[in-house]
């Protein structure tokens, strides 16, 4: 089984916006070699997700687990994405996709982002 996993952002009209997205996917890469993952966005930027999700699947991906990288689960995370996912899976039902919470929600991540407001503090 080969696995992928999207990132999933929501865009900006200046490409520079992208950039600790990027990051964060060159990190995830250097940690899982054997991960396919990729960024998609769901507006102003490209890729969008089926164009990413297609691209896996074609690849070889026979799991594909999106990560919203929100901060919270609003209006976007409701509405607009999970049309998208049914919409992927619609079209390859031989793959397993998992679409998580917003990575903002995960208690590390809030846990590192108190942290990181604390150490501004203390400089």
């Amino acid at each position: 089984m080969t696995r992928g996993l999207i990132l999933f952002a929501h865009g900006a009209r200046d490409p520079r916006w992208a950039e600790p997205f990027e990051a964060i996917a060159a990190a995830v890469r250097m940690r899982a070699a054997d991960l396919d993952v990729r960024l998609a966005f769901l507006e102003l930027m490209t890729p969008d997700l089926p164009t990413v999700a297609d691209s896996m699947v074609a690849d070889g991906c026979t799991r594909i687990d999106i990560l919203p990288l929100f901060l919270g689960t609003g209006g976007h995370l409701r509405r607009d994405l999970p049309p998208l996912v049914d919409d992927i899976k619609a079209r390859h039902a031989a793959v397993h996709v998992g679409l998580h919470s917003a990575a903002g929600e995960a208690p590390a991540l809030i846990a590192a982002m108190a942290d990181h407001a604390l150490q501004l503090t203390r400089t």
